[in-house]
């Protein structure tokens, strides 16, 4: 039987990128997909036709995940239309980099919004229905600057951290329910994103990493799917650092 056979994963910001790779990997082992993006585009679509075609039912809702009230009401609305809710990932997230002192209070509120408040936002709403199951897994994405920090980043980076505690804190709360809560920090990943970096920049990267080279979205997507199963049954509070030993 495939891992994740019968179990219902909701996903943030899935409709492209590592969250597209993580619903991918998780319906290739059977799991129903709900994912949610700003818009449900020309990209989301397409990857409700790429999940459907693995067998499994699915779709996507258009959502701002830092808005509390849109949270709740498409939360409500997965749980009609899917029957449960037995996985979390909180993949939703932006950059606005800049240094500290050019940075600007609407750089630091977006981002703290879109990355932390919204895992905040979707744990708040998800827990309870896993409480009557007796029974989930939250996972939060944060990143190796959520561990030790970056120069340019301090929203991005303080809101990864603020990931890592918030998954240790509900691993602590909601343990006795049954629910395990667990993070993934990703390093350097070959994305959309990070292909756009001057090549000087990329080469500097690689040479931090000992397998050097950049980590794949499926990666990410292996140990999401260790976490959201029963391989990690006994795993509640950890993170994961995905990085190539970028920083042991």
């Amino acid at each position: 039987m495939a891992l994740l056979t019968g179990k219902t994963a909701l996903i943030t910001g899935a409709a492209r990128g590592i969250g597209k790779a993580i619903a991918l990997k998780f319906a290739s082992e059977g799991a129903n997909i709900a994912f949610t993006d700003l818009v449900i585009d020309e990209n989301g679509q397409q990857t409700e036709k790429e999940i459907a075609a693995l067998g499994v039912k699915v779709k996507g809702y258009a959502s701002n995940a830092a808005d509390f009230a849109q949270t709740e009401e498409v939360v409500n609305q997965i749980k009609a239309d899917f029957g449960s809710i037995d996985i979390l990932v909180n993949n939703a997230g932006i950059t606005k980099d800049g240094l500290m002192l050019r940075m600007t209070e609407q750089q630091w509120d977006a981002v703290i919004a879109v990355n932390l408040k919204s895992a905040f936002n979707f744990i708040h709403a998800c827990t309870p229905i896993m409480m009557r199951q007796r029974g989930g897994s939250i996972i939060n994405m944060s990143s190796v600057v959520g561990v030790h920090g970056n120069a340019g980043q301090c929203n991005y980076s303080a809101s990864k951290a603020g990931l890592i505690a918030l998954a240790k804190s509900i691993a602590q709360e909601m343990g006795a329910k049954g629910i395990r809560a667990n993070a993934i920090a990703p390093g350097f990943i070959e994305t959309a994103m990070t292909a756009a970096l001057p090549d000087e920049v990329r080469k500097e990267w690689v040479q931090k990493i000992p397998l050097r080279r950049g980590g794949q979205v499926e990666d990410i997507a292996n140990t999401a799917l260790y976490l959201a199963s029963d391989l990690s049954s006994y795993v509640s509070g950890q993170v994961i650092q995905v990085d190539g030993g970028m920083n042991m």
